[in-house]
């Protein structure tokens, strides 16, 4: 682990600097257009387990894998006639496509957890892509912060939350989405939502042209499918009461809409589902304080953007569950070492 974490803001050098971290096996932090990530090489068994140990997360649970094109993609994944459909109309973006590993992919095994499926998507965001293009492998990236704690959409939200624990943060400002990439299983023949998103099931349907199932509740005793499924994940340190009116004694309120309280945060004064969940995982933050005995939230509507809002604060407010055992490790590095080349036009 690191002893410094540096923050800096993303020009030539710095990405060169982070180029030659990520192929030499070290953790480099990054925006994306949801949350930040916590990247490392994805074809580097070391790499990838860092990732799990800098986050303290358990290896049973997959990592989602960031590609600049779908041709790069191609080369690890089995990309079937939906597929392409839905990378022509929301990549680069917060969509994330589960699809079958093939047997020729120089992916970690760590990034499946065992599975024969691997969680993929092209970022939209200027510096994440010229991160993935200039390092010249794919990035194993999960958000960048505890597990099961909230997710970081600024670079100092990353080092409250991994100082110490991640070399370099490159600082590209507060995310646009503010809220995970919506995954979707095309591993079998029918469609299915594991994780509600940036993306809405009904832009989904509306290209695939069909009804998209939905995830089963996950057997807490078995791995999790994606990354984003287990009942407890981004809480905050503060207990969580939702579909609150008003604040109980003790209690700090997260609005939304105007009829919420004029002296509470609220995610949305106008009711824009965009700018709530923007604006959600910054919230929760600025109230985890110990001052605040427990947060409460106000209804979101369960339509559109608002069910992937729902899905977070629904985690978020959950006890404990069982952990299933995790896989076995791999400690081994498979990745070659490949030059860095950078992209042009960056300052």
């Amino acid at each position: 682990m690191s002893e410094a974490t540096t923050i800096a803001r993303p020009t030539t050098a710095t990405l060169a600097e982070a180029c030659r971290l990520l192929r030499s096996g070290t953790l480099v932090a990054f925006p994306t257009e949801t949350v930040y990530g916590l990247g490392a090489d994805a074809t580097s068994d070391a790499a990838v387990a860092r990732i799990f140990a800098a986050k303290e997360r358990p290896r049973f649970n997959p990592l989602i894998v960031h590609f600049a094109t779908v041709a790069d993609a191609e080369a690890e994944v089995e990309l079937d006639a939906r597929a392409r459909m839905l990378a022509e109309a929301f990549w680069p973006g917060p969509l994330t496509l589960v699809l079958k590993r093939r047997p020729s992919s120089r992916l970690s095994l760590l990034v499946s957890a065992g599975l024969d499926t691997v969680a993929i998507r092209a970022p939209d965001h200027t510096v994440a892509q010229a991160l993935i293009r200039a390092a010249g492998v794919p990035i194993a990236a999960p958000s960048a912060n505890r597990f099961g704690h909230v997710s970081p959409t600024t670079a100092a939200h990353v080092a409250d939350s991994l100082g110490g624990r991640v070399e370099l943060i490159l600082d590209g400002g507060p995310c646009r989405c503010g809220i995970e990439s919506t995954i979707l299983d095309l591993s079998g023949a029918e469609a299915t939502v594991l994780r509600p998103g940036a993306v809405t099931a009904e832009a989904l349907a509306n290209v695939l042209g069909v009804t998209l199932g939905s995830a089963r509740a996950n057997d807490p005793r078995l791995p999790p499918p994606a990354p984003g499924m287990l009942r407890r994940h981004y809480a905050p340190g503060r207990p969580l009461r939702l579909n609150a009116s008003a604040a109980l004694p003790g209690e700090a309120l997260i609005g939304f809409g105007p009829e919420a309280p004029a002296d509470c945060l609220n995610l949305s004064r106008p009711s824009d589902l965009e700018e709530a969940a923007a604006n959600l995982f910054a919230t929760l933050r600025a109230l985890d304080r110990p001052e605040v005995a427990a947060i409460a939230v106000m209804p979101i509507p369960e339509q559109g953007l608002g069910r992937a809002i729902n899905d977070r604060l629904t985690r978020a407010a959950a006890t404990d569950e069982p952990v299933p055992p995790d896989p076995d490790p791999f400690d081994h590095d498979r990745g070659p070492a490949l030059p860095c080349a950078l992209p042009d036009g960056l300052e």
